[in-house]
């Protein structure tokens, strides 16, 4: 019997991203499997249920989970819809594994196998599968953006009958995947860049893309590639460096996070009372509580004449070619688990395992693990 591949409907309010797109259906179909889908899952982003060959649609989310063997997502499943999962399912979708207890319990106690796109290992074979990257590249480019938008300047430099307009100073605080992208786009909107990150191989590829690196004499690396906690001395030395560069800066971008903690605080009140009126500050890391002190979650907030954006879920505003980079990213995945047809888990691979919520009624992600069980006992 085919292996039943299900995408209900977003249910988050706001989520425009869909966990399936007709060129994946049809491939997903090609490794030996059936797909169900919830009437209107590809609506947000333009996709009809006729754009769909071969695939079945259920008017209400009950019936998709009740037919699934392997359940695609975008936001992580709450616990009614986990409910709703046949006992050993699978769920792959981002999942806020650090945070999620409540459906995480579900999970186990529903015995659903949960994959997290969040706990994908960097590591080059899974670079495919790497959801994180692929989604914070969309967040990078659209932070520019906004900026450009929100700035009352032009980014690049020009020559005018009036006169010589110059460039815009960008600052972009954390050379990652979306510090990386929102150098570049800065860079191609003709604006001065700048770019600061605590790994020393951020230095290399922040040159690599036209910028200037920002040295503080701080090197922080740590595990999996992102960067550690700061000591208390190199803080003050980060933010004696940084309050000079912030100040000289028409536009700062923050993009620094750590995976289960909150967002370390970078730029200070003191820093942006010191920028110039009309500057612009877009936090991307406003939902670990942004990198900036002044940053409100969700809002646009003004300070000394300037203005402070924490946008909240940037990749959804880009939901087309997000939905695109993320149903691919789950394909690449779904390649893991369905073998010549048949529904398989190697925990000996390292994709697999390292990414494992839940299994077989126990919680397999040990942060997750102790948080919870250690709560109960």
């Amino acid at each position: 019997m085919a292996i039943c591949v299900a995408v209900p409907k977003e249910i988050k309010e706001g989520e425009r991203r869909v966990a399936i797109i007709p060129d994946v259906a049809s491939r997903l179909q090609t490794l030996g499997s059936t797909l169900v889908c919830e009437s209107g899952c590809g609506a947000s982003i333009g996709n009809a249920n006729e754009a769909f060959e071969n695939t079945t649609f259920h008017p209400t989310a009950d019936k998709v989970f009740a037919e699934a063997d392997i359940v695609l997502k975008v936001q992580p499943p709450t616990p009614d819809e986990v409910r709703m999962m046949k006992k050993g399912a699978i769920c792959v979708s981002f999942m806020a594994p650090y945070s999620n207890d409540e459906a995480i319990v579900a999970m186990k106690e529903q015995g659903v196998t949960a994959f997290a796109m969040e706990l994908i290992p960097r590591i080059s074979r899974a670079q495919s599968i790497d959801a994180l990257s692929s989604q914070a590249s969309l967040a990078g480019y659209k932070a520019v953006l906004m900026a450009a938008s929100i700035s009352g300047k032009f980014f690049p430099m020009l020559t005018t009958a009036a006169g010589t307009i110059r460039p815009s100073r960008v600052l972009v605080v954390g050379a990652g995947v979306a510090g990386l992208q929102a150098i570049a786009t800065a860079r191609r909107l003709g604006a001065i860049v700048e770019a600061y990150d605590v790994r020393s191989a951020a230095k290399e590829q922040v040159e690599s893309l036209g910028a200037r690196f920002v040295n503080t004499g701080v090197s922080a690396d740590g595990m999996g590639g992102y960067a550690r906690e700061l000591t208390d001395e190199e803080q003050k030395r980060q933010q004696e460096v940084l309050a000079e560069r912030v100040a000289a800066s028409d536009v700062v971008i923050t993009t620094a996070a750590i995976p289960g903690r909150p967002s370390p605080r970078i730029i200070t009140r003191e820093m942006v009372e010191a920028m110039h009126a009309c500057s612009v500050v877009v936090d991307l890391a406003a939902e670990g509580g942004g990198n900036c002190e002044l940053t409100v979650a969700g809002e646009q907030v003004e300070h000394n004449g300037v203005t402070v954006y924490g946008p909240l879920n940037v990749p959804s505003m880009l939901a087309i070619h997000a939905s695109e980079m993320y149903a691919k990213n789950l394909l690449n995945f779904c390649k893991l688990l369905i073998i010549d047809g048949e529904l398989e888990l190697d925990w000996e691979d390292q994709v697999l395992a390292d990414s494992c919520l839940t299994h077989d009624g126990e919680i397999r992600f040990e942060p997750a693990r102790e948080r919870i069980e250690g709560a109960e006992s």
